[in-house]
């Protein structure tokens, strides 16, 4: 990043109080902001820091109220931190901007290459692969045959997609995940044993998703695991055969969804749940980290807790007496001695 406080204002549309032409190299913590840096203040817990950083440039609020004179230029904007957060995605492509195939990349026939991609070493693009513009895949990706990577996707090491899946625009894959790997599909025959069941579907990414690292998303029996646009999957996350997981869903990390369940849209997940399979979860749920899900969740904006999940509110009533047992067995034992008397 090379801007000066005039060109970061145009782009974030700011007002600027100081110099126009002092300029920033890197981004900072408010706290740790030295010459060169750019920083944000968007929470007045940390308004004092203002008055003690070096950085060269703070973008702030524009409800922000000064109580003494400060060094840095400001930036003013009706929202720091989304400001902030469009200038960090401008300096994340610039520094991941890289343009080219590898020597050391193996790529099979009749694949199709979008422009200003970049294909990193020992990568592996296999046949009838269709990959858009400005696609990034990073060293030691595997993509299987049939598959499609839509415009400005990024694929960070390390990265496997199975064969017939496909990838829409905009997405990012970190390191370690997989999608497309084989859904948990057995029979047991006769004999007492499990016969594994053929998973001849595949998986579909929309567009805008994120998916974090060592997550996995399997293929469907027949017809497709889906996750619709939008979608934001934290790391280590186990998305099984032919879920569906609804627009703008957020789910964080080591969730497990079982297989053929649906989530519908803008829900939100919290980390350690586990959704057994075949349900139906409609729209704007929020379920609480560590709940188990057994049933189907049809009110809408429900918010769930608990080990068998069910209202929040009813599980924390019920928490504050599970607290009180041992007290409450005391009681209990004291009224019995005194009846027995």
């Amino acid at each position: 990043m090379n801007y000066n406080a005039e060109e970061i204002a145009s782009i974030i549309d700011g007002k600027i109080i100081g110099n126009p032409k002092v300029k920033v190299q890197s981004v900072a913590k408010i706290e740790d902001g030295k010459k060169g840096d750019l920083c944000f203040l968007a929470n007045e817990k940390y308004k004092n820091y203002i008055y003690t950083t070096k950085a060269s440039v703070i973008i702030v609020n524009n409800s922000l109220k000064l109580d003494n004179k400060i060094k840095s230029t400001l930036v003013v904007v009706n929202d720091s931190y989304s400001s902030f957060s469009k200038l960090l995605e401008i300096y994340n492509k610039m520094k991941f901007n890289y343009v080219g195939i590898s020597n050391y990349t193996d790529i099979g026939q009749n694949t199709k290459f979008g422009d200003n991609i970049y294909i990193g070493s020992f990568a592996t693009i296999s046949k009838n692969v269709k990959i858009g513009n400005n696609v990034k895949i990073h060293p030691n990706c595997y993509i299987g045959e049939n598959v499609t990577i839509g415009d400005n996707c990024i694929l960070f090491p390390n990265v496997v997609v199975y064969h017939d899946c496909n990838i829409g625009n905009n997405t990012i894959i970190h390191s370690g995940a997989v999608i497309g790997s084989d859904g948990f599909g057995f029979a047991p025959n006769k004999q007492n044993n499990y016969k594994k069941i053929s998973q001849i579907g595949n998986v579909e990414i929309e567009d805008d998703v994120e998916i974090g690292s060592n997550t996995t998303i399997d293929r469907a029996t027949m017809g497709s695991t889906i996750i619709r646009k939008g979608v934001k999957l934290d790391n280590l996350i186990q998305i099984a055969h032919n879920v569906e997981v609804g627009s703008n869903t957020v789910i964080a990390a080591q969730t497990a969804i079982a297989g053929s369940t649906k989530i519908g849209k803008r829900c939100m997940v919290g980390g350690q749940v586990a959704i057994s399979g075949h349900l139906f979860i409609t729209d704007d749920v929020k379920i609480a980290g560590q709940s188990g899900v057994a049933n189907s969740i049809n009110k809408k904006g429900a918010i769930l807790q608990g080990p068998m999940a069910f209202n929040i509110k009813e599980f924390q009533r019920s928490y504050i007496i599970f607290k009180k047992l041992p007290e409450i067995y005391k009681v209990l034992t004291s009224i019995q001695k005194q009846f027995n008397e």
